[in-house]
């Protein structure tokens, strides 16, 4: 059952900008008209505001700026994918929290989102900048019961849909840097971390790690981060709903896993990714430990491999790696 505060903020976020009748609400809640107040008094408290005005009832006038969970909830589509959300003011690790929940026997599928990561990571162990500056950190946790080999492409069909997503959210084209970057204009909006652990011949824990640059001012950037890094308000021009913005990604990322573990996921797949890979057709260098391989992008095999044409024009794959696109 969904808790009071919850259903009085689907009602006037349904409404908005108009108003709900206070009568209209207790009757929903099934409470009087005194306990719905007592309830809104809840809401103003976590920085909600509220006009009354009388034989009309109340509408939305504020809202919390930063990540709310309750707004997350409130913007979920009624009747899509549902998971559990934990959201924390502050983790070392939204991909280590959700390990201890795992842990610890928290049923999944759900969603652990932080305003603060004190130890943020990356790929290779790579420090991620979190700072609690309108930014969105999240850990979608999955027990998948698959076999390990139909993982390859997972981070890269994730990493598509979040494209997407944010292209039809804020009419913008961004890109992603295989395997795991999401890219506009030439600068760094994201990074994703898949983590699994395996028991003998399946998957047991599947942690899906998102940074996504929102709304942070880029001044507030790390200075070595500047030059190569963007936001989303960066992007559009604007600031965005942060919390709208984390209900879509939560909704499309569940919706996405499902395709995948269904195997619905291949017919869609090449087109989606051809739409937002950056390094098609462009020379590329790949470092892998101490290889080093200069060459064409050619897109990616059926397994996720990045394919690279060097010079005497046959194709090589690459399972991992960290590439660079190299200027013409």
């Amino acid at each position: 059952m969904n808790p009071p505060e919850l259903v009085i903020l689907r009602e006037l976020l349904d409404r908005e900008p108009g108003f709900v009748s206070g009568t209209a609400l207790a009757r929903k809640l099934g409470m009087s008209r005194v306990g719905v107040w007592m309830h809104m008094g809840k809401l103003r408290a976590q920085g909600f505001a509220f006009e009354a005005v009388r034989s009309r009832g109340y509408r939305l006038v504020r809202r919390p700026t930063g990540l709310n969970p309750l707004l997350v909830l409130a913007h979920l589509k009624p009747g899509s994918r549902q998971a559990d959300l934990l959201c924390l003011p502050e983790v070392d690790s939204t991909n280590d929290e959700a390990e201890r929940q795992l842990a610890a026997g928290r049923p999944t599928p759900f969603v652990v989102l932080a305003r603060r990561q004190t130890v943020g990571r990356g790929r290779f162990g790579r420090v991620w900048h979190s700072e609690d500056n309108g930014n969105l950190y999240a850990s979608f946790v999955f027990r998948p019961q698959l076999e390990p080999g139909r993982m390859q492409t997972f981070t890269l069909w994730m990493g598509a849909n979040l494209c997407e997503l944010v292209a039809n959210f804020c009419h913008i084209e961004p890109g992603i840097k295989w395997p795991n970057d999401l890219y506009f204009s030439g600068r760094k909006l994201g990074g994703m971390l898949t983590e699994a652990r395996v028991d003998a011949d399946q998957i047991r824990d599947l942690v899906f790690g998102l940074g996504l640059n929102v709304n942070c001012p880029r001044a507030a950037l790390p200075a070595a981060l500047v030059p190569q890094a963007t936001t989303l308000a960066e992007c559009t021009g604007h600031p965005l709903d942060l919390n709208r913005l984390a209900a879509a990604i939560i909704g499309r990322v569940l919706a996405a896993y499902e395709q995948f573990v269904e195997d619905s996921h291949r017919s869609t797949f090449a087109d989606m990714w051809n739409r937002f890979d950056l390094l098609r057709g462009k020379p590329v260098t790949l470092v892998q430990g101490s290889r080093r391989v200069a060459g064409i992008a050619g897109g990616i095999d059926d397994e996720g491999s990045l394919l690279i044409r060097g010079e005497n024009g046959r194709p090589q794959r690459f399972h991992a790696g960290e590439t660079t696109l190299l200027e013409h």
